[in-house]
């Protein structure tokens, strides 16, 4: 659960022999230097959320991916990227990247989300019917008019739902990870299907994403899973997405073992007096 760091360096693995693409991976939190941006043709955050999220752990952060975006800059966030504070950077990073998990609307289930049909967009070429289990997020609280039923423009935003599936009355009904729910809202709208990943193309000229799997590190064996990341980095940062999507080479046992944050429990200090 929870490697972002290990995915980051599997998935730069995989885009280096993409044409035009050039990948400047940065780990445990924001940049060093802020001059990397200088070029950047996209910012894509598969990290830490909340108050922990790179992009608010640090004063002015937040402005400078303003900046960024309305320069066209693309940005997209995976996972637990997804949320932030709705008071503090809700309506931001709805303007963004379209929507964003915020605590007690949306909820945070591990289930098996089956993905049958997709829209036609660069990031779903190549992408073929998979089912796969993960902790996705659901019921996101994207900017009004935006919901999984289909491509929308909002104030020349166009949004388009990318993996949609439908979860369970048992996944609905809790327990979620944390808080653990179930809250009568999520219950309310069973049958309803959810967008757990969407990308958005900005009148500034920039694009952005949304995608909230990625809990589980091996789910990066699943070649679909990839595939659909592989080509959302592709296309946030402009690069063209061939139509047979981004091929990559598999990635195997003593591949996804590698890499793997120290999750050893801390040793407790001992009292001194």
């Amino acid at each position: 659960m929870h490697e972002f760091r290990a995915g980051t360096i599997l998935l730069e693995k995989r885009l280096k022999s993409v044409p035009g693409l050039v990948v400047d991976r940065h780990e445990m939190g924001w940049v060093k230097d802020e001059a990397t941006f200088d070029d950047a043709d996209a910012v894509v955050c598969f990290s830490d959320g909340n108050g922990r999220h790179p992009v608010l752990a640090g004063k002015g952060r937040l402005a400078t991916m303003e900046g960024l975006a309305g320069r066209g800059i693309g940005f997209g966030c995976m996972h637990f990227a997804v949320e932030v504070p709705k008071d503090t950077a809700g309506s931001q990073f709805r303007k963004m990247i379209g929507g964003c998990y915020e605590h007690q609307w949306s909820c945070n289930p591990i289930w098996d989300a089956r993905f049958d049909k997709f829209p036609e967009h660069p990031i779903t070429r190549g992408v073929e019917p998979f089912s796969i289990t993960d902790e996705w997020y659901f019921n996101m609280r994207f900017t009004a008019g935006f919901d999984a039923e289909g491509p929308r423009e909002v104030d020349g935003v166009r949004f388009t739902p990318v993996l949609v599936a439908t979860p369970s009355d048992d996944t609905r009904d809790g327990p979620y990870v944390y808080p653990k729910g179930p809250y009568p809202h999520i219950k309310a709208a069973k049958g309803r299907k959810e967008a757990v990943m969407w990308a958005v193309e900005r009148p500034d000229g920039g694009r952005g994403f949304g995608f909230t799997g990625g809990h589980f590190h091996k789910n990066w064996q699943s070649d679909a899973f990839r595939k659909v990341i592989l080509n959302a980095l592709c296309w946030v940062a402009k690069v063209d997405v061939p139509e047979r999507g981004i091929d990559s080479a598999p990635v195997n046992e003593e591949e996804i073992a590698l890499n793997l944050d120290d999750k050893r429990p801390r040793k407790k200090k001992k009292a001194t007096g």
